[in-house]
């Protein structure tokens, strides 16, 4: 039901590292009352407090799903929060909006999915970046077919730190280029590697390199670490007639169009006569609007709770990612093998998939190996190998 003139009264936990950006975007909506913010340190809450002097702070979550004021609950917190703050606030009838990844496994992502359909309630994840006008741009470029069709994307995203104590830096950082990729070509991968390696603390993977699959012979790459001395944002999609490059460094330039391509020749009598073509044509900068993401992002969520919009980055789109992290995660184990993550969405959606967390190494008499539900091939074992 539609409700345009409706004022939302949010609250936001987390004020770490990006909660406070959040809380700067949902306070300069006109269309969004910021009635509490929650973080479990006093410190944080003191510092808001000189930010948003008039916005009431509490230490205490339960005082943010019993206020019958609050229409809806953003969560800025660790991802080990997330289900269950997650799934606190949907029981007590709040939108939520979730940073991204959603969750830390498919099982407490698609339960999420089940209880926002469920109740009615508005359900969205942060994957910030597909609000961003330079990514949305790239989008519309590669729907009219102008750069023709996509053979592979390569993404690098990589800084020094942050280093995270409760997830890998797989699923710190490839959450935004999963979600980038996943929308740019409206299809999800069939199969995914990764490999990766600890060098700061040996139980977590700080420098990560995925493989995703796609049908029609495309292929993506994502290269993730926080062990790199530069921080690079870099994205390219190569077409058969064109290739774009986004650079989310750059302050204006973000997007470069390559008219760049190989050329097979038609026909040729002998291996002599057989030579590639090279075509290097001009590069441009389309022009491109100027806007925050994260308002945007904001502001979309106000909107979809007033029933103007549906989400773009809604649950099952942040349930996609988290069953390609996961996958990864399987592949990681399995010293890169890949993992076919159509079998695994088949074995999910009939309940056979088992989300306690432990590899299953037996065999099925096929040759394939089994861990976490997920079916591994043979085909893909040491597809990233040096």
């Amino acid at each position: 039901m539609k409700s345009s003139n409706r004022i939302i009264s949010v609250g936001v936990v987390g004020c770490g590292y990006w909660g406070p950006n959040l809380i700067r975007n949902l306070r300069q909506s006109p269309d969004c009352q910021l009635r509490k913010i929650c973080d479990t340190s006093e410190q944080r809450l003191k510092h808001m407090r000189r930010l948003h002097h008039d916005v009431a702070t509490t230490t205490s979550y339960d005082e943010l799903l019993n206020d019958p004021e609050i229409d809806a609950i953003v969560i800025a917190t660790p991802v080990r929060f997330h289900y269950s703050m997650a799934k606190a606030a949907l029981t007590a009838g709040k939108h939520v909006f979730i940073e991204k990844p959603m969750a830390r496994t498919v099982a407490e992502g698609e339960e999420l999915v089940e209880i926002s359909k469920c109740k009615g309630l508005v359900l969205m994840v942060g994957h910030t970046f597909l609000f961003s006008p330079a990514v949305r741009r790239m989008k519309e470029i590669i729907d009219s077919g102008d750069i023709g069709e996509v053979q592979y994307i390569s993404a690098r995203r990589l800084n020094l730190g942050l280093f995270q104590k409760d997830i890998n830096v797989a699923w710190d950082l490839a959450p935004h280029d999963i979600s980038i990729i996943l929308h740019l070509l409206d299809e999800t991968p069939v199969s995914v590697s990764c490999q990766g390696s600890s060098h700061v603390n040996r139980s977590i993977e700080d420098v990560t390199m995925m493989y995703l699959t796609f049908k029609k012979n495309c292929c993506a790459f994502i290269q993730n670490s926080w062990l790199d001395p530069k921080k690079v944002r870099q994205m390219t999609v190569v077409g058969s007639r064109r290739m774009i490059v986004y650079d989310d460094t750059e302050p204006l330039e973000k997007l470069k169009i390559y008219d760049a391509r190989v050329e097979v020749p038609p026909h040729y009598d002998t291996f002599a006569e057989f030579t590639y073509s090279y075509h290097y044509g001009d590069a441009y900068v389309p022009y491109i609007k100027q806007d925050e993401p994260l308002k945007l992002e904001c502001q979309h969520f106000l909107d979809c709770i007033r029933g103007e919009a549906v989400p773009i980055t809604g649950g099952a789109q942040g349930l996609e990612v988290v069953r390609i992290l996961e996958g990864a995660d399987n592949s990681l184990k399995l010293k890169g093998e890949a993992v076919n993550l159509v079998e695994e969405l088949v074995h999910a959606t009939n309940g056979h998939q088992s989300h306690n967390g432990h590899t299953n190494g037996n065999g099925n008499g096929n040759g394939k190996s089994h861990i976490n539900g997920l079916i591994v091939s043979p085909a893909g074992r040491g597809a990233l190998a040096a």
